[in-house]
């Protein structure tokens, strides 16, 4: 990728064009029967303090919103949706328990899916773009906006 970008940065247009068709994130639950493919941008990421994203994950949950023609997913027989609530179900591994989707019940109002972050394997070159539901996060350690 390093070489495509220095080579249209040369030529000009068509970076983002030629990113968008060629670059293919791929993410796996932790077992390996759950495997996907993201094509093109990640798309709006967020940091989700909220109850629900806290239970299911652990500790908050940084996920990405991407178009569900994007996505192509290996092993769905193998996922198991949990409605958390009137609008929306949380997808995880039966087999492991892999927290990977956060599905909007509602599709016409949301053509996205939200993929859970720690789940891809390869490097999203991406960076946090905001933490949500803030109010809701528990005891964890203070929100600083900077890289470590």
């Amino acid at each position: 990728m390093f070489f495509a970008k220095r080579w249209f940065d040369r030529v000009g247009d068509g970076l983002d064009l030629f990113l968008e068709k060629h670059i293919m994130h791929k993410g796996s639950c932790l077992c390996g029967k759950i495997t996907f493919e993201i094509a093109g941008d990640l798309g709006e990421n967020d940091a989700c303090h909220c109850v629900n994203c806290r239970k299911w994950s652990g500790h908050f949950l940084v996920s990405a919103n991407v178009p569900r023609s994007a996505l192509n997913v290996s092993g769905a027989e193998y996922i198991t949706w949990y409605q958390s609530s009137l609008k929306v179900r949380r997808g995880f591994c039966s087999v492991c328990g892999s927290s990977l989707f956060f599905d909007p019940l509602d599709t016409e109002k949301h053509n996205w899916t939200g993929i859970a972050l720690g789940a891809l394997d390869t490097p999203t070159n991406t960076s946090l773009e905001k933490h949500i539901f803030v109010a809701e996060k528990g005891c964890n350690p203070p929100i600083y906006n900077r890289a470590f």
